[in-house]
């Protein structure tokens, strides 16, 4: 009988141990705070960048666009009057000479490494706009530079500010418009980049004659700070991370930490250890490790590269062509970069009606599914006008044919570089939206080097080996890197992607 009592006390204490750990779980976990993730409300939030009635989007898009047409503008304005740099500075060496142009361009690979990524931190509108004043400051102390080393400096510093649009804009449209309306938004905006410098010199070779060299600077700045007014009336902020950011922050200043804890609250696209340094580290990296790591960037980047090469290679010696070969006057020669234009805007409009309905078609015939490879059919015309126009033009100005030859062979060369340009850029913003800032200053870096390097050995070139040759040997070039891009691409792009851990591997519908 008294063993009985002794059984019965015996596992008291074994059952108090876990009665008292019960206790200090509950309490710890009320003392833990809820974590609250911050989401737009619903598929109509207003705050939703894509939820923008479309009269706000085309505000937005053509404000951007309009950013990204001055800063081209002024990388070209200064070509035809060089001559007049030169004479007033004193400059004999041709490359200097042409390095007052280029130099500008040389900024465009340098300034979206770190404006790209800075508007996936700070937002894609302060950003950009204040990159453009930062342009436009060092582009009006251009007009008063006293030397050489004054202006070279200036331009490079204000072309770094000028960058800002080519980096940012085509993660704005990715930001506002769905796969189904991006492509006519983003054939608008890509025609800047490639019409301003076809706008510059005919309207610096103008000013230059009637005038001087300085209000070539001037002259554009006085149209940026118009843009920069409709800015600031039109352009509101679209990179949907930062909204909820935002939005988040409110949240947690609204908090009463006198009512006991206070939630951890955070975006749906910020992480749990989401620090500033972290923050900073990862996006100015991004750029780097996307053109190391992603072959879609890398190939895409060379081929483009070539082709914006190419385009500045015409910009710089068309004055050559008209001036040297056909003894037009400075005015005059000007003129011709009006088929450069022609073919640049023929190509863009048109294609601006046929991206989407291409991308609408291919979509519905994959059951819904849409592929960024459906941005490609509109490369295949480009990579074959690229080759005809340079074959063309060379020949023609070598024969000293009429102008209206070597003209007819520039349009299709702009009609080449156009259609290259815009399915390779809102492929890539199709396949990196979220990141596409990064993924687009990726593909601008060496894009940018050879719209700078080319230049420099152009007239070299022509002067050795004469137009038709070395038009020939660009256009082989072309022919041989461009002809089977958008082939392989087709085959091979969603195989590339999928083993991507950035690229968007199916574009929502």
């Amino acid at each position: 009988m008294s063993s009985e009592p002794e059984h019965q006390e015996s596992p008291a204490p074994t059952v108090a141990v876990p009665e008292v750990d019960n206790e200090k779980k509950r309490s710890s976990e009320q003392v833990e705070p809820p974590e609250v993730i911050v989401d737009w409300e619903g598929p109509d939030d207003p705050l939703n960048p894509k939820n923008w009635s479309r009269k706000k989007k085309w505000a937005a898009t053509l404000v951007v666009s309009a950013f990204t047409l001055i800063s081209p503008v002024s990388s070209s304005m200064i070509a035809p009057a060089s001559a007049q740099v030169a004479q007033q500075f004193g400059i004999t060496d041709d490359v200097v000479i042409a390095l007052i142009t280029s130099i500008f361009v040389l900024a465009y690979a340098v300034g979206p490494l770190f404006l790209g990524p800075l508007s996936e931190i700070f937002g894609r509108n302060r950003v950009i706009q204040g990159a453009n004043l930062w342009y436009l400051v060092w582009n009006l102390a251009c007009g008063f530079a006293q030397n050489t080393g004054q202006l070279l400096g200036f331009r490079f510093v204000a072309g770094l500010g000028g960058s800002a649009p080519l980096a940012i804009g085509g993660g704005v449209l990715g930001d506002i418009w769905d796969a189904e309306e991006r492509g006519q938004a983003i054939a608008i905006y890509s025609l800047a980049p490639l019409l301003g410098p076809v706008v510059g010199p005919l309207c610096g070779a103008f000013i230059s004659q009637k005038s001087t060299w300085r209000w070539v600077f001037w002259s554009t700045t006085i149209f940026d700070v118009a843009v920069q007014i409709l800015g600031l009336f039109y352009l509101r902020e679209s990179y949907a991370p930062y909204i909820l950011e935002q939005k988040a922050n409110k949240i947690r200043k609204s908090m009463d930490v006198e009512k006991g804890p206070v939630p951890h609250v955070r975006s749906k696209f910020a992480s749990e250890n989401r620090t500033w340094r972290r923050i900073i580290q990862t996006a100015l990296t991004r750029p780097f490790s996307l053109f190391y790591h992603e072959p879609i960037v890398q190939l895409l980047g060379i081929y483009m590269a070539f082709i914006y090469g190419v385009f500045y290679i015409f910009l710089t010696s068309m004055p050559l062509m008209f001036q040297g070969t056909y003894g037009e006057s400075v005015g005059i020669s000007g003129l011709n970069y009006l088929a450069l234009g022609i073919g640049v805007t023929g190509a863009s409009q048109i294609n601006a009606r046929f991206m989407d309905y291409i991308f609408k078609r291919l979509k519905e015939r994959n059951g819904g599914a849409g592929q960024p490879e459906y941005r490609l059919p509109s490369m295949v015309p480009g990579t074959i006008f690229l080759p005809v126009g340079l074959l063309m033009t060379g020949w023609a100005v070598q024969t000293r044919v009429h102008w209206i030859v070597p003209d007819i062979g520039i349009a299709l060369v702009g009609a080449g570089i156009i259609l290259n340009f815009q399915a390779i850029q809102i492929y890539v913003v199709d396949a990196f939206t979220l990141y596409a800032a990064s993924a687009l200053a990726a593909v601008s870096f060496l894009r940018s080097l050879c719209g700078f390097g080319f230049p420099l050995f152009a007239e070299p070139m022509y002067t050795k080996l004469g137009y038709g040759k070395g038009d020939t040997i660009l256009a082989v070039l072309a022919i041989v890197i461009g002809c089977p891009s958008p082939w392989l691409f087709w085959k091979y792009g969603k195989q590339i992607r999928m083993r991507s851990k950035y690229a968007k591997r199916v574009i929502a519908s």
